[in-house]
């Protein structure tokens, strides 16, 4: 046993031995108290050990992830993206910089993806190389006392996925399954906790959102997806957003336990759970149907959470519910760039929601706001966190806040308009400009808390 002070570790003795060779294995019970930049109580709100962080997403921001289905369809003439993701935020070179960023700012914790594509080329062809350099952005954040929260599938899979039918197809799971087991052996003892899947119910929330439209913005999508079969030589080509949400989650649940004990089954100990994209659902009318949505939206995902470790709340705004489905923003209300209406009071109430269904610790792994004004992202996060403090106040089990996101990134079909980021990049020398709202989260990270 290598017996080493944390001051003297070194990105060799993470990558050769890993954590257990330093004695500072990760285990699930102490996840939130490993963290020590969230230690004191004076002046915060929050329990001693809260995770506070920035969160990520590998094809949104570390570029040239040519490997995956989402590459190819940026690609397409025409494509329903406004433009392809292309050297992104150039992540993959210089994550060394902003983890250390990240740090510097206050945040304990940090949450990032690992991308299917790059780890897994071709059916059962696993790179070590793209294994080593994954151990290496964790080994970063564990130098820089960050927490590792790692989603092993955000959106993308591999072209080769998408080519048998993404996850439409039924023996997908089977793919996923030995996938996350190949990663978890590789990088199990580096991480701090985990999801297996980021939002799985999008393309049925998307689905009922444009229930109500007059027109489908996905319309062209059966047509781009045939498309990019044609240009892969392939016979079919789907990507989960733009797919069937039933058959979907019908193989992504069953594949969701199997994954959770197959990373289980790996090296280290961490809690593992699922991510969800949520909003604030408000029923309007007595003849509303909020309860109808939550229910096929949100039910089969938390019950699923209920028998995982957590469950991770994601949540941008609310939503009004009729008895027709969504009803539009109301005249003259505040929208960010994403169309949706500024609600930070949604967060406080989707994780009321989520803690009371799953019966499990809340984590919220995403919440953020889309604008170039970054005064109104000083205001959403000072209320959200208000929300926060209040359901803590309650009882209920918060462990940790992510904000969404610590970069300006790709945001899919959008693009890089909308501005998510605490952090500016530079479209053209990739530098990184932080703003204020980045500065205020990191004091609230600090002081473990927004304070009285």
């Amino acid at each position: 046993m290598v017996s080493l002070t944390r001051d003297e570790l070194t990105r060799r003795t993470f990558l050769t031995h890993g954590l257990a060779a330093t004695g500072l294995a990760v285990t699930a019970a102490p996840l939130a108290a490993r963290s020590e930049r969230a230690q004191t109580t004076a002046g915060g709100s929050f329990p001693k050990g809260f995770l506070w962080g920035p969160a990520t997403a590998a094809h949104q921001v570390e570029g040239n992830n040519i490997n995956s289905d989402g590459w190819v369809l940026e690609y397409m003439k025409p494509s329903m993206f406004a433009e392809p993701s292309g050297d992104a935020c150039d992540f993959y070179h210089r994550y060394r910089d902003d983890i250390a960023l990240a740090a510097s700012l206050g945040f304990n914790a940090f949450r990032l993806s690992i991308e299917w594509a790059r780890i897994e080329p071709e059916p059962g062809v696993y790179s070590v190389a793209e294994l080593d350099h994954y151990r290496r952005v964790l080994a970063a954040c564990h130098e820089h006392r960050l927490t590792p929260m790692v989603t092993f599938w955000h959106f993308t899979s591999p072209r080769w996925f998408a080519a048998l039918g993404g996850w439409e197809n039924p023996g997908a799971g089977d793919h996923f399954v030995r996938y996350c087991e190949r990663a978890a052996k590789h990088l199990g003892d580096l991480i701090g906790g985990a999801a297996t899947f980021n939002e799985p119910n999008i393309p049925l929330l998307l689905k009922w959102i444009f229930s109500a439209m007059p027109h489908n913005p996905f319309a062209g999508a059966d047509g781009m997806m045939k498309a990019a079969a044609k240009s892969i030589g392939a016979e079919r080509f789907s990507y989960f957003v733009f797919g069937n949400g039933e058959a979907s989650r019908d193989v992504m649940l069953p594949a969701h336990h199997r994954a959770l004990a197959a990373i289980k089954a790996g090296p280290g100990e961490y809690p593992v759970g699922v991510t969800l994209a949520i909003a604030d659902e408000q029923a309007v009318g007595e003849a509303s149907r909020r309860d109808e949505k939550r229910e096929l939206l949100y039910g089969p995902w938390l019950d699923a959470a209920a028998s995982s470790d957590f469950i991770g709340v994601q949540t941008y705004t609310r939503a009004r519910v009729g008895k027709d489905g969504d009803l539009p923003p109301e005249p003259g209300v505040e929208l960010t760039q994403m169309g949706y209406e500024f609600w930070p009071e949604a967060l406080e109430q989707t994780i009321r929601y989520a803690a009371s269904r799953a019966k499990v610790p809340v984590y919220v792994t995403e919440n953020g706001v889309s604008t170039e004004d970054d005064t109104r992202r000083v205001e959403y996060i000072t209320r959200a966190l208000a929300g926060v403090s209040k359901c803590l106040s309650d009882g209920i089990d918060v462990r940790g806040y992510f904000h969404w996101s610590l970069l300006d990134n790709f945001e899919w079909n959008f693009g890089y308009r909308p501005k998510f980021g605490l952090i500016a990049v530079d479209r053209q020398t990739f530098a990184r400009t932080v703003k204020p709202s980045a500065r205020l989260l990191g004091s609230f990270a600090r002081s473990n808390g927004p304070g009285a």
